[in-house]
């Protein structure tokens, strides 16, 4: 007789076999040849320096496919507030004619080593907001914690790195919509769990672009002439580096 007790759930397999399939579908993904804007705001300079030169990372560490999942259901939350947005009266554009298809707006500067794609553009607002236009919008997806933590501090003191983001993301954006530095950039926070929504006004910061553009230099100038950038702590249970993929290559290298 067949033992049913012993057979894998028919849930358990279904889940794994999609995550079989995202992990997968990554694994054939091209690895990124430039470093992304969105991840310049990152603490750790060598860090970015062994993400930017592909770096093999800890066993491991990689994206699996319940993590796979999650950043999927964020782009997909990103799409409802796009909607959202719009039925609200905002002119919100996202692609390049405001096709489906269409190019994403973006940056390439550094002979295309440094590159960004913003979530959105503003051309109109709601009268009643009397917002400044054109503006820069940036959404991101947060458990709950992270959530509350945002709404009530705001995105510049709890999320430096969204932060150093939208300042990169405005100044490089200037050329190709002029004016959109001058204005403050509207983020959106969607809560993973609850749905509820938070928005602020985030004026340009000049100071924060220009670092982080100097930074994108120091890492290519670096990774180019072979150096290796200085870590972020003097040990290794530095809580950035219990996080790190790069954990057991940085601390078999010198300082």
């Amino acid at each position: 007789m067949l033992d049913f007790n012993h057979r894998p759930k028919i849930g358990d397999q279904v889940t794994a076999l999609i995550d079989a399939g995202l992990e997968a579908e990554r694994a054939a993904t091209p690895p990124r040849s430039y470093l992304g804007g969105s991840r310049l705001g990152h603490p750790c300079e060598r860090a970015l320096q062994f993400e930017f030169a592909g770096a093999a990372k800890n066993e491991g560490t990689d994206f699996d496919g319940r993590t796979l999942r999650i950043f999927a259901i964020g782009h997909a939350l990103e799409d409802l507030a796009i909607r959202w947005l719009r039925g609200a009266g905002f002119d919100l554009y996202t692609r390049k004619g405001n096709q489906p298809d269409g190019e994403q707006f973006g940056f390439s500067v550094a002979r295309g080593r440094v590159r960004g794609h913003v979530d959105g553009i503003i051309a109109g607002g709601p009268p009643d907001l009397e917002l400044a236009v054109p503006a820069l919008w940036e959404c991101k997806t947060m458990n709950a914690k992270n959530w509350r933590e945002t709404a009530a501090k705001g995105v510049v003191v709890t999320k430096p790195i969204y932060a150093a983001q939208i300042a990169l993301y405005q100044a490089y954006m200037d050329g190709a919509v002029p004016g959109i530095s001058r204005n403050p950039a509207l983020f959106t926070a969607i809560n993973k769990d609850t749905a509820e929504l938070h928005h602020e006004l985030v004026p340009f910061d000049g100071d924060l672009a220009q670092r982080m553009s100097d930074r994108a230099v120091r890492i290519l100038q670096a990774t180019d002439a072979g150096e290796l950038l200085p870590r972020i702590a003097r040990e290794r249970d530095f809580h950035e580096c219990r996080m790190c993929p790069w954990t057991n290559r940085c601390w078999s290298l010198p300082a």
